[in-house]
């Protein structure tokens, strides 16, 4: 990893290394294979900050699965808008299929708070949450989350998907805002 990256005009430190991300992801397949053994399930990947997480878990997937890909929002720069927005919405029936939905990063819980009612009301047969990074500490909103690959603090980070006013999200590691140290 490299030691200090620029973005727009924040300067940023490593955090988390692919090979780590890498790992966690495997092991996270693994799992996902285990519980999901023979049901299918459909994955919902959030973009547009999971579909670098999404690819690289579909890549270890070692069953039958579909995914279809959804558009949330609610960050400008480094803060939560506080309001959702649905930019492109779910095409496939989930009624009696087993659900997954694929996340980025989830911290207030408001986006996936907002979303989760449109879900059930479709009748899934099961309806889990993974994440690849999971920030506890700023949760506002009660968001069930089944499978985690890492836990953080309340930083803000960028790579790996995640990005900064839109950049940043092809960085294959996760960085952290140098000022949040």
């Amino acid at each position: 990893m490299s030691s200090t990256i620029t973005l727009q005009d924040k300067e940023f430190v490593p955090f988390i290394s692919e090979q780590e991300i890498t790992e966690k992801i495997k092991t996270l397949a693994t799992q996902l294979a285990k519980d999901y053994d023979g049901k299918k399930p459909l994955f919902i990947a959030i973009l547009n900050g999971s579909f670098m997480f999404a690819a690289a878990l579909f890549k270890e997937l070692a069953i039958e699965a579909e995914i279809s890909f959804i558009k949330l929002a609610s960050y400008k720069g480094t803060k939560s808008t506080g309001h959702v927005i649905t930019a492109i919405g779910l095409d496939t029936d989930i009624t009696d299929r087993h659900v997954i939905i694929l996340e980025d990063i989830i911290d207030t819980g408001k986006t996936l708070h907002s979303f989760l009612p449109q879900l059930y009301n479709q009748h899934p047969a099961s309806l889990k949450i993974a994440v690849l990074l999971d920030k506890p500490e700023p949760r506002k909103f009660d968001v069930p989350v089944h499978y985690v690959c890492f836990t953080i603090p309340n930083k803000f980070v960028l790579g790996f998907g995640l990005d900064f006013d839109g950049f940043g999200r092809n960085i294959k590691e996760i960085y952290k805002l140098k000022e949040d140290e």
